[in-house]
């Protein structure tokens, strides 16, 4: 005859660390399926916040004081396999002051025959410095959708701390290349559409352009390496006083207004054989916002000045 066992009682204190355990080991895996969740997202904050692997920084405005010193910026581009757009850089390089508010411009152009999205990655090289580098617009912070062989000129709005100069392990920088890649897009629902740009001429973004391109060579009021450009519309070429200029450029009978502008910033050796000027710039849309800035600057009180 078998004898049946009475159960033992389990020790209460023995269930409370049972369950502690477990709720432990819910709270590792919970924490874990998120983190796998979210690893991609928190990455990316991890990296907007130091700059980690040459992310650039997002700020609403320039409050930086601008520094003497100078640092060159250069572009690059490539698009991945998978979307069909053209997508270059409207310049090669800017050089700027630091601390000095800048745009710059990249052109795209959608090669299909329907409407695509693509998305932007960046960074700046040499990496240690993407804590200094900090844009105010950038085509890089949304899905961007692109109609069927329609092309687009994006801007870009940056400025390089000057604190770069003052960290040990950045002061050496004088040279940075910002650099994009473009994909098709994961997440084209919403995406802004890149036709947003197709504005006007703008005064406020050619100043900004001539203190990056023409200020090196160009102020409005004195002659520098070149004639002072204040008050350039409406007057006749070469008739600033007391400069040197080209014979060809005395003998061009040019007046300058927008148009006449427009040419010789394309390229003024060829709109005047002759001619001293050997800069040319080749987007269409940035010389139009230099003019647009050159003819506001063009009052009443800049009537001496001219080129």
């Amino acid at each position: 005859m078998s004898e049946r066992r009475t159960p033992t009682p389990r020790d209460p204190q023995q269930r409370r660390r049972n369950l502690k355990v477990l709720a432990l080991l819910g709270s590792i895996l919970i924490t874990m399926t998120v983190l796998v969740s979210y690893s991609e997202t928190l990455y990316r904050l991890f990296c907007a916040a130091t700059g980690y692997n040459g992310t650039t920084q997002r700020v609403a405005a320039d409050n930086a004081k601008v520094s003497s010193r100078l640092v060159t910026v250069r572009f690059s581009t490539t698009v991945a396999p998978g979307l069909p757009w053209h997508f270059v850089p409207a310049q090669r390089e800017v050089t700027l002051h630091l601390g000095q508010d800048t745009l710059a411009f990249f052109d795209a152009t959608n090669l299909s025959g329907a409407d695509t999205v693509g998305h932007a990655t960046f960074n700046v090289t040499p990496t240690k410095i993407g804590l200094y580098f900090k844009k105010i617009q950038c085509f890089c912070f949304t899905e961007e959708k692109l109609g069927a062989h329609q092309s687009a000129e994006m801007p870009v709005d940056f400025f390089v701390d000057p604190q770069l100069a003052t960290d040990p392990d950045t002061a050496d920088v004088d040279t940075i290349t910002l650099s994009y890649t473009f994909f098709a897009s994961k997440q084209p629902d919403g995406a802004t559409d890149l036709a947003r740009f197709a504005t006007k001429p703008n005064a406020v973004d050619g100043e900004k352009i001539f203190a990056s391109r023409c200020a090196g060579c160009h102020a409005l009021d004195k002659t520098t390496v070149g004639p002072p450009l204040g008050g350039v519309f409406g007057r006749k070429a070469a008739a600033a006083p007391n400069y040197p200029y080209s014979a060809a450029l005395k003998h061009a009978g040019i007046v300058w207004d927008a148009a006449a502008l427009d040419k010789w910033l394309a390229g003024a050796q060829q709109d005047v054989p002759g001619a001293l000027m050997p800069v040319s710039i080749g987007d269409e849309r940035t010389r139009a916002d230099i003019i647009a800035y050159l003819q506001s600057e063009s009052a009443p009180q800049h009537a001496t000045a001219s080129r």
